[in-house]
């Protein structure tokens, strides 16, 4: 099955405003290695599996971060509390401390990232 008959979303663009901070922030919080999109625009891909959901941190002039507009989640499936802590460490703000989803047993917060996204965090 394709990720485009499986998932309701099939890629993300997460807008910066400063595009180096982001991606630092971003590596830095999960632990991991954003990998640069072949070509002139500054774009930084989130890694994923084949047939996974992608998505990428991107600088584009009409594209504006917003905490007020679409919230991504993105995975930190057994991380949770750990990425939680180092975006603090890295000056982002919780919005919304761990928390259980009821009867799915998965958890959840929410954080403002370097550039003012409201973004999401997701865990088993």
């Amino acid at each position: 099955m394709s990720k485009f008959e499986a998932n309701a979303a099939t890629w993300f663009e997460i807008p910066t405003a400063d595009f180096h901070r982001a991606t630092r922030f971003y590596e830095t919080i999960l632990d991991t290695r954003l990998y640069a999109w072949p070509g002139e625009e500054h774009c930084a891909m989130f890694p994923s599996r084949d047939g996974g959901v992608g998505g990428c941190i991107v600088n584009r002039p009409e594209q504006k971060p917003a905490a007020d507009g679409t919230l991504v989640y993105l995975n930190v499936d057994g991380k949770l509390d750990e990425v939680v802590e180092r975006a603090q460490q890295e000056g982002a703000t919780v919005l919304v401390p761990r928390t259980e989803i009821p009867g799915v047993g998965t958890f959840y917060a929410c954080i403002t990232d370097s550039e003012g996204n409201h973004v999401g965090l997701h865990s088993r």
